[in-house]
């Protein structure tokens, strides 16, 4: 048996030698960065395979392990479908792209860069441009803990009402939305969209995008039959945001999207 107090979950097993997903380990800061790249390109087709494009909206960062100052990130006017690791670009707080042949999206600098300044724990971030979470962020509210996955994100969203709807291409409006990423893994941008971060992995940024759509799409159903929905309580809320709601969990989730993708495309790690 395994020891409980090595074990971070309870889904992690008990019995030894089992097949379950191990944490990555590495010894170099290369053998971490081509992981982080790898998985950034992994997560850039997890959106394609969801439908989450929309022309050249749309924006994933990770930080690289060595430069911490510097985040790569998917290519401008590329779509998630065709990123790979060998277009990736390497960019620094100001915008400049220090590594790649592609430019930067404007905005998803000026979000996801005052993002990683104002956070130096925040390890990834996640938007794009989707069709129930745009059309959520409408409302300006919450998700409601209607089931046990809206839980995942009880008390660990937020609204951003801050400059709605005007896109985010000057640098105090990523100053703004950065301010609200504190303690948090996501937010809805009231008229935009939907943003998460990770200070665990990319893998765990991009499953709590995939999840928070879902919501958003489960709490736009709900609300067209006009019946008020039985909530989850707010104590077995926060148990199973405790249980199913952490960096580790979505770490977790992601590893199925990502032994998919890379049996079905590899030519993603080119």
């Amino acid at each position: 048996m395994l020891d409980r107090t090595q074990r971070i979950s309870v889904y992690q097993p008990e019995q030894v030698g089992l097949k379950f997903p191990e944490l990555p380990q590495f010894k170099t800061a290369a053998e971490e960065r081509q992981h982080r790249k790898e998985r950034l390109v992994a997560a850039c087709r997890a959106f394609a395979q969801q439908g989450y494009d929309y022309g050249f909206a749309g924006h994933l960062t990770v930080r690289d392990p060595e430069r911490p100052e510097l985040y790569w990130t998917n290519p401008m006017c590329v779509h998630f479908s065709q990123v790979k690791v060998s277009n990736l670009i390497l960019v620094d707080h100001e915008g400049q792209v220090r590594e790649g042949d592609y430019a930067v999206n404007r905005a998803g600098f000026v979000l996801h860069a005052a993002v990683h300044e104002a956070h130096p724990d925040i390890v990834a971030m996640c938007h794009a441009h989707t069709v129930y979470g745009t059309a959520f962020a409408a409302l300006g509210k919450k998700l409601e803990p209607i089931t046990q996955d809206a839980a995942a994100f009880y008390e660990d969203h937020v609204v951003i009402g801050d400059e709605a709807g005007q896109v985010a291409v000057e640098v105090k409006g990523g100053n703004r939305v950065a301010a609200a990423f504190q303690g948090v893994k996501a937010a809805i941008h009231q008229n935009h969209g939907l943003l998460t971060a990770s200070r665990h992995s990319i893998d765990s940024a991009a499953f709590w995008f995939i999840a928070l759509e879902r919501c958003c799409q489960q709490q736009l159903m709900i609300d067209a039959t006009g019946i008020t929905p039985k909530l989850v309580s707010p104590e077995r809320s926060r148990y199973s945001r405790e249980h199913v709601g952490s960096d580790y969990i979505g770490w977790l989730h992601f590893q199925t999207i990502y032994e998919q993708l890379a049996q079905t495309q590899p030519d993603m790690f080119r």
